[in-house]
């Protein structure tokens, strides 16, 4: 566990847990959560399963079929990261506590700088009603959280998220746990040894950026992101 406010730590060990670091856990298959909010402490978590969301194998629910088709919201990437990261931090029903801490901001908010982590993002005109972010490494994402304030905003953000991974290039989607709300999208579970073989061919990926990046409508995103194979644009 580290804990960056720990006077046990020297500044020159504080400092050695930054964006670079941080990368090289993803590319062991590890990641970083904080206890709660108001604790400044990050640890390193390896679960014994590790969920995995299928590109070749994405399901989406009829109705939310419908609801991407309808385009309800405005779709954009990497307008508002902070935005986002504080949004899924932000209490909200059945989650009034979050693991995104202080420094988990601040190595997230690094690592976007960087051009590793990226957000997606539903807008209502101006109004930021749902998203998801995470980390890029290869042609892996790791799917970090999300957030909801509008009708399914949450769930439309993932069928962009997946329609854009499949278009540019990436071989791994990582959800790092199997969730009930995530198991409606087909995501497995898979033993940690099982994903880190997959994980090490994915990072010597090089996706399409500026694919990935490119406007997609909403019956784009639903036919791209139910492609059985990766296709790039």
């Amino acid at each position: 566990m580290i804990e960056e406010d720990d006077p046990a730590f020297s500044a020159s060990e504080r400092e050695v847990f930054d964006a670079a670091a941080l990368l090289r856990c993803y590319a062991n298959g590890v990641f970083p959560m904080g206890e709660a909010r108001d604790d400044p402490r990050v640890f390193l978590v390896e679960p014994d399963q590790r969920g995995v969301i299928p590109l070749d194998a994405f399901h989406i629910p009829t109705r939310l079929k419908r609801t991407v088709r309808a385009e309800p919201f405005d779709i954009r990437v990497d307008t508002a990261f902070l935005h986002v990261v504080d949004a899924c931090a932000a209490p909200a029903k059945g989650r009034e506590d979050t693991w995104i801490n202080g420094p988990i901001r601040r190595l997230y908010s690094e690592l976007h700088s960087l051009g590793y982590a990226h957000s997606l993002e539903c807008w209502k005109g101006e109004t930021l009603v749902g998203g998801l972010y995470g980390v890029s490494l290869g042609g892996a994402f790791f799917g970090e959280s999300m957030f909801n304030r509008a009708t399914d905003a949450s769930k439309v953000a993932l069928v962009h998220l997946v329609a854009r991974l499949k278009r540019a290039g990436f071989v791994l989607l990582d959800a790092q746990f199997q969730t009930e709300h995530l198991s409606q999208f087909g995501t497995e579970e898979t033993p940690q040894a099982n994903y880190l073989r997959r994980l090490k061919p994915a990072l010597s990926v090089r996706p399409d950026w500026e694919v990935f990046k490119t406007p997609l409508s909403g019956t784009q995103a639903v036919d791209y992101a139910l492609q059985p194979t990766t296709h790039a644009s």
